[in-house]
C-alpha cells in the first residue's frame, strides 16, 4: 500500500492565520460595533486591543495569535473572535481549520452534519447515465446517486441496516452479500481514505460517533483503523459483483464540487467490454432504471 504522509502545516498555517485576522480586523469599523470612531485613528477598522476587549479575552493573548504565534486557542474563543469580527459562515470555518481546532457542529448544520445536493448537482449525476455517478462525503455517506448507481449497487446491507454509508454496508453486512471483490485489498484502502478524511474533523461529534458505532460493530474496521494509514483519493479500476451478471471491473473517478467541502462526485466506467455489457443487463432488468 502506498502511504502519503500528512503534514500538519502549522508553520504555514501561523503566518496565514495572522493575516487572515488583520484583514478582517481592518473592515469592521468603530461604528460597526457601536463605539466611537475618534478623530485621529491610524487604524483602517477596529484595534487588537478593541478586538480583545468586545472578545472578552486579554489584549497580549489576541496580540499573540494575530501575531501567528503557536498559542492555543478553545472554540469559545474563537467563536468570540468571530463574532467581534463579523465573520461569516465559511469566514469562522476558515478561522478553526488555520488554528487547527476542531470546528464544532454549527446550528445550521444537520444532526448527522450531511449537506444537501441541490438540483444542478443531481442533474449532473443524472446527465452521466449509464455511468453509475454518486456524491460521497468524506465519510462515505452516500449524498445522491443516479439510477446506474442504484441499480449496480443495490446493497441488501444498506437495506438492512437502513444507513446510507459505503463503509457500514461492507463492514456490517454479510460477507456473502458485499459487492466489491478483493475485499482484503480495497477496504483497507477505503479505511486509509477515511482516516485522511477525519483529520480535518478529529473532535467534531457527527466523525466521532460514526468512528466509534463502526468501530464497536465491525472488529475488522477496528484492526484496520488501528493501523493509521492514510491514502488520498485517485482514480483506480475495481472490481464488482453483482448477484445478477458476476463479475465487472469499473474504473472510478472524483471530482471536487464547489461550495460543498469533502465532498465528491465519483463516476464509474467499464473498464472492459464484458464489463460494459454486463452493467448493460443490469440496466435491463426487471424493477430497474
Amino acid at each position: 500500500m502506498t502511504i502519503v504522509a500528512t503534514e500538519h502545516g502549522t508553520g504555514r498555517r501561523r503566518p496565514e492565520l495572522a493575516a487572515f485576522l488583520r484583514g478582517r480586523r481592518a473592515r469592521v469599523t468603530p461604528a460597526d460595533v457601536g463605539m466611537p470612531g475618534g478623530l485621529r485613528r491610524r487604524t483602517p477598522g477596529l484595534r487588537r486591543e478593541e478586538v480583545a476587549q468586545l472578545s472578552g479575552v486579554g489584549v497580549t493573548w489576541y496580540t499573540w495569535l494575530e501575531q501567528g504565534r503557536p498559542i492555543n486557542a478553545s472554540g469559545q474563543v474563537l467563536d468570540a473572535v468571530a463574532r467581534t469580527l463579523r465573520l461569516d459562515r465559511s469566514e469562522r470555518e476558515h478561522l478553526y481549520h488555520l488554528a487547527e481546532v476542531p470546528l464544532p457542529p454549527s446550528a445550521e448544520d444537520g444532526p448527522a452534519d450531511l449537506p444537501e445536493v441541490g438540483a444542478e448537482i443531481q442533474g449532473i449525476l443524472d446527465a452521466l447515465d449509464p455511468r453509475p455517478a454518486v456524491v460521497y462525503n468524506a465519510r462515505y455517506d452516500i449524498l445522491a446517486t443516479n439510477a446506474a448507481y442504484r441499480a449496480l449497487f443495490a446493497s441488501p446491507a444498506m437495506r438492512a441496516t437502513g444507513r446510507p454509508n459505503v463503509l457500514w454496508s461492507l463492514f456490517v453486512g454479510a460477507e456473502e452479500d458485499c459487492p466489491v471483490v478483493f475485499r482484503e485489498t480495497e477496504l483497507p484502502l477505503m479505511v486509509a481514505q477515511l482516516r485522511g478524511g477525519y483529520g480535518r474533523h478529529v473532535g467534531e461529534p457527527a466523525w466521532e460517533s460514526f468512528i466509534r458505532d463502526l468501530s464497536a460493530a465491525s472488529p475488522y474496521f477496528t484492526s484496520l483503523w488501528a493501523s493509521g494509514d492514510v491514502v488520498t483519493p485517485g482514480p483506480r479500476v475495481k472490481t464488482f459483483r453483482h448477484p445478477a451478471v458476476g463479475e465487472l471491473r469499473l474504473t472510478s473517478v472524483s471530482l471536487s464540487i464547489n461550495g460543498m467541502p469533502d465532498c465528491r462526485i465519483v463516476t464509474y466506467t467499464t473498464a472492459d467490454e464484458a464489463s460494459a455489457a454486463a452493467l448493460a443487463t443490469i440496466r435491463s432488468l426487471p424493477g430497474g432504471p
